[in-house]
């Protein structure tokens, strides 16, 4: 039995960086990924990460700019912390290696990003999640008492008696192996949920495992209603355009040619914080001002064509081979896409849940420090910072608790779950159709714009699928790589995520960051200046409230 004091769910940003921490820390670390590391969903971020790292520039207003962002839902606590350790972080990463952009000077150069008063978004052209990802596995590599689990499958949280932490099962997806993984502590790390819905601009990997493990064994959930569209991904298959593009000077446009963020966000334009801008948009769409296929259009052709190969030339690639556009010569047509979840496991600034031994770092933790909208390129830097104090905070926890002996009853009951899902003969729909049901459920009823009926009508549907889900079968009856019955666990994940999230949204009775109900479109600070917590409890989650902490900056009317 593979035994260690950290283990950690998930090889993306949040996970290496933990996995790194808890290893110079001295823990026995292992790590366990469904995919190889490189290719986890990391990878596909595009615009950069935030730092005040410019002398001109504070820590305290990289703060506002986030806290503003959240529309006031963000704790003012776990921001500052973010905030501070920001430049520091920066300057560890390049000195491990990351290639960011230097300027003319050779110094270290920024782009301006959505919702930010200075320019503050450090890159490396529009790859730099792919950058930072390969430099922190070739880290990892580095380290022998860090254990690599690549291409397992976490199916279950193991707890001890008096319920703390005590390991995890795990399967092999190349041979169907089942195995126990007795831990100290679990790190969730495993990202967000994206494949909730269709489309999105999130990776196949992104199914809500974590947050639901984490839920069904009574870990709370905190602001899962707060889910971000990105204004700019391409129709019908959800593919990112960065937001890099309008940092370099892109312009929206809608069909009769107006350049409409005028009228939403005069002073900053294209770059407004992605809810404003979403919103714009939809708006635009909505009211038929739109192009035909429901989109308005970017132009990028405003940057300079040297800049858009030496920047972007990552989404030159896409607007060519997905949407058939030189955007070098003409502008390419985008609309709102889901994009990030700014809700997801509670836990405190060092990653910890209120279950002994868990903890959760990156997108399928909820700090909170993005709130009710993430302002782009705080994501990379939310998955390093409490990455990192996830990973060096259980490995202490670690060293003074013993090593839990797990029941073998716990691998049985799992292995016998997922052959009985195998062995089952179909009674109803397939795995995708189900899955792809929800998934336009989702972007109809809890997308960019939401009402009181459209949300009851996706919860019924998400209890409806709930039930259908029990009755599908797997065509693939073999155990090498049987992603067939992975799908069918995926989707369960999903299914409680996609509940949660209309539940959030039924019971926020306001508008706040991507939170828009068009039945209260308001915001008020009044009742809702408060997180929505949800428990599991029997057939109907539990909902409770967390109040918003607030240091230095009192909410105020947000305007861009």
């Amino acid at each position: 039995m593979p035994q260690h004091d950290v283990l950690v769910i998930g090889a993306g940003l949040a996970g290496m960086r933990a996995a790194l921490a808890a290893a110079e820390e001295g823990a026995s670390v292992g790590v366990i990924s469904k995919v190889h590391p490189v290719r986890s969903h990391s990878n596909a971020a595009q615009g950069g990460i935030n730092a005040a790292l410019n002398p001109e520039d504070s820590w305290e207003s990289h703060a506002f700019d986030t806290i503003k962002g959240s529309d006031y839902l963000g704790d003012q606590d776990a921001i500052e912390i973010m905030c501070r350790e920001a430049p520091q972080e920066l300057l560890h990463l390049e000195h491990l290696g990351v290639t960011f952009h230097r300027n003319e000077e050779g110094k270290l150069g920024t782009r301006a990003f959505g919702g930010a008063s200075a320019a503050r978004t450090y890159y490396v052209a529009d790859i730099t999640g792919q950058a930072i990802l390969h430099v922190l596995y070739e880290q990892l590599m580095k380290h022998s008492e860090v254990f690599r689990y690549e291409e397992w499958f976490t199916t279950a949280l193991l707890q001890q008696d008096d319920g703390a932490m005590a390991g995890v099962v795990g399967r092999n997806i190349r041979d169907g192996s089942m195995e126990l993984f007795p831990a100290k502590t679990v790190i969730l790390a495993s990202g967000g949920n994206g494949q909730v819905y269709n489309p999105t601009t999130n990776a196949l990997v992104c199914t809500g495992d974590g947050i639901a493990l984490a839920y069904r064994i009574g870990a709370p959930l905190m602001d899962m209603e707060m889910v971000q569209y990105h204004p700019t991904t391409l129709a019908g298959n959800g593919l990112l355009i960065t937001e890099g593009a309008r940092g370099e000077g892109a312009h929206l446009y809608n069909a009769e040619g107006e350049r409409f963020m005028e009228k939403y966000a005069p002073n900053k334009m294209e770059l407004a914080s992605r809810d404003v801008v979403s919103r714009a948009e939809q708006t635009e769409i909505n009211e038929g001002r739109g192009f035909p296929d429901g989109t308005v259009s970017l132009d990028i052709t405003k940057v300079p064509r040297k800049r858009i190969h030496e920047a972007l030339r990552e989404i030159i690639n896409v607007g060519r081979d997905f949407a058939g556009v030189d955007i070098t010569r003409e502008p390419i047509h985008i609309k709102p896409g889901n994009h990030y979840t700014m809700g997801g496991v509670k836990t405190d600034f060092e990653g910890r849940t209120p279950i002994a031994g868990l903890y959760a770092a990156g997108e399928v933790a909820c700090v909170s420090v993005h709130g009710g909208n993430r302002l782009g390129a705080n994501s990379l830097l939310d998955t390093l910072i409490f990455g990192r104090r996830a990973g060096q905070d259980a490995a202490r926890y670690a060293s003074d608790t013993g090593m839990p002996k797990p029941s073998y009853a716990s691998l049985s009951a799992e292995q016998g779950a997922i052959e009985a899902i195998i062995r089952r003969e179909r009674t109803g729909r397939r795995v995708s159709e189900i899955k792809a049901e929800l998934g336009a459920t989702m972007d109809k009823y809890a997308a960019v714009f939401r009402e009181e009926d459209g949300l009851r009508t996706a919860l019924e549907i998400v209890k409806r699928l709930q039930q259908e889900a029990t009755t599908t079968a797997t065509d693939d009856k073999g155990s090498v790589f049987n992603q067939d019955a992975l799908g069918a666990l995926e989707l369960g994940y999903m299914l409680d995520n996609a509940e949660l999230i209309v539940m959030g949204a039924l019971e926020r009775k306001e508008s706040r960051g991507a939170q828009f109900r068009t039945d209260y479109p308001a915001r008020d600070d009044e009742h809702w200046l408060k997180h929505i917590n949800l428990s599991v409890n029997g057939e109907i989650p539990e909902v409770s409230y967390s109040d918003v902490t607030i240091t230095q900056w009192q909410p105020e009317a947000r305007t861009y």
